[in-house]
């Protein structure tokens, strides 16, 4: 039986014997290439939630970019355009009303009583027909600290449009509050602070700001711009921040910057320079005799620092300067302040000249002081020694057409507009929206217009 089964199908040949060992072997990689896929194409899917470090490509920090959201920073209201409002307030003002406006006057001019300590009767009645821009207090007006909050407090009440509440604090020798009180802490003269530099130049002014704002006052005719430059100078001496021009404007920089702190507006004085005069203003005027280009280089300096730190006002002296006009001062020349502070020195912020009472205008009339500060492009009369006489001789000059009401107006409008500005005249605050507009309404039509 088993010769008989090995003859019909013989030996298996070696073909027959290895088909049978592959082909299981294919059906078995079959099957485990089928389960593999379907590890990782269904069952671990499901599995793996978090990608592993081998997994995942590596991003470097270089290579990646990320949109930024955009930010907004929060925007400040444009400034209010306190010319317009300026401007409307000066279009409801009578002829007369602005003259006074471009006057601060002394209790006895504004009076008739030198030294006055209290505001009574004869202040109100004075104010209301009187409406000056301002009102500037010497150490015979003070007594104490309480007459003077008083004093203060009752002649601002009896203004129709808020005053000036001036005075002249400089430290040292001219210092009305500080020489009026006994026993106090007061400063000596600036210029013996120029060694310690523009903090102690600061510091100085911030102290003597607060303490005068503490009574009311709101403006200072400070700091002295002048540079005391020769020793014969007796008018401004010590007065001077500095006997350096470049030290000086630097000093009195940092002096405007502290005096605003301290809250008070400031002065620069004594325009455009006395440092290098050995006349004294107070009883005859004063000579500078420099080429424009030194005044420039040197007296100017001080001022234009002070005029960038952002001084309020600047103070003209009745300074004969030879190179520009050897006749007239500066506060009567059509020649000095429109060259040099107007045109040189770029600045269109109000102008007051140096009191009128002094010795140095003794020659001049009323009608040739009015012309020449309208010449000299001069805002504010300080002190004129007759108040109805100043307003006849302006309404005489309107009339005979040396001046025009438009040249009042354009002082006015600078005075009014810096009352604004320092918040001595307040805006209703649904005016500044109305103001706001107007003004973005204006510049977009120039926009328009000029496109």
């Amino acid at each position: 039986m088993a010769e008989k089964y090995k003859s019909k199908h013989g030996r298996a040949s070696a073909g027959s014997v290895a088909l049978k060992i592959i082909i299981p072997i294919l059906i078995v990689a079959l099957l485990g290439a089928g389960a593999f896929a379907a590890w990782n194409y269904i069952i671990k899917p499901a599995q793996d939630t978090e990608p592993t470090m081998e997994s995942v490509p590596t991003i470097q920090p270089e290579t990646a970019t990320f949109e930024t959201a955009p930010t907004h920073a929060p925007t400040e209201p444009p400034e209010p355009d306190y010319a317009a409002f300026a401007s409307s307030y000066l279009n409801r003002m009578s002829l007369e009303d602005k003259i006074c406006q471009m006057m601060i006057v002394s209790t006895k001019e504004l009076t008739g009583v030198d030294g006055a300590t209290e505001a009574g009767d004869t202040t109100k009645e004075k104010l209301g027909a009187y409406n000056v821009g301002g009102i500037v207090y010497f150490s015979d007006n003070i007594e104490d600290e309480q007459q003077l909050a008083s004093l203060i407090k009752g002649t601002s009440s009896f203004a129709s449009t808020p005053l000036f509440i001036a005075v002249d604090e400089e430290g040292g020798s001219i210092a009305r509050v500080a020489n009026a009180f006994n026993g106090f802490d007061k400063l000596n003269a600036m210029y013996t602070y120029k060694a310690e530099g523009t903090d102690t130049a600061k510091k100085n002014a911030v102290a003597l700001a607060e303490n005068i704002a503490s009574y009311g006052f709101n403006l200072n005719f400070a700091p002295v711009a002048d540079v005391w430059s020769i020793p014969e100078n007796v008018s401004i001496g010590d007065r001077a921040y500095s006997d350096d021009y470049d030290e000086a404007a630097t000093l009195v920089a940092a002096a405007v910057t502290g005096f605003e702190e301290g809250g008070v507006m400031t002065t620069l004085k004594h325009f455009p320079g006395q440092g290098t005069a050995i006349e004294d203003t107070e009883l005859i005027p004063a000579h500078v005799d420099k080429s424009r280009d030194q005044l420039i280089a040197e007296e100017l300096v001080p001022f234009k620092a002070g005029i960038d730190a952002g001084a309020d006002m600047v103070m003209v002296g009745h300074i004969v300067v030879s190179a520009l006009d050897d006749t007239l001062p500066a506060t009567l020349s059509p020649k000095v302040v429109p060259d040099l502070l107007r045109g040189e020195l770029g600045y269109d912020g109000v102008v007051i000249s140096d009191s009128l009472e002094m010795g140095a205008l003794d020659d001049y009339s009323t009608e040739q002081i009015v012309k020449g500060i309208f010449s000299a492009d001069i805002d504010m009369f300080l002190m004129p020694d007759d108040i109805d006489d100043y307003i006849d001789t302006v309404e005489t000059l309107i009339d005979s057409g040396d001046i025009s009401e438009d040249d009042v107006n354009a002082k006015v409008l600078r005075v009014l507009t810096l009352k604004y500005r320092k918040g001595l005249l307040t805006i209703p605050s649904q005016g500044i929206t109305e103001a706001t507009e107007a003004t973005e309404a204006t510049e977009a039509a120039q926009t328009s217009a000029a496109n």
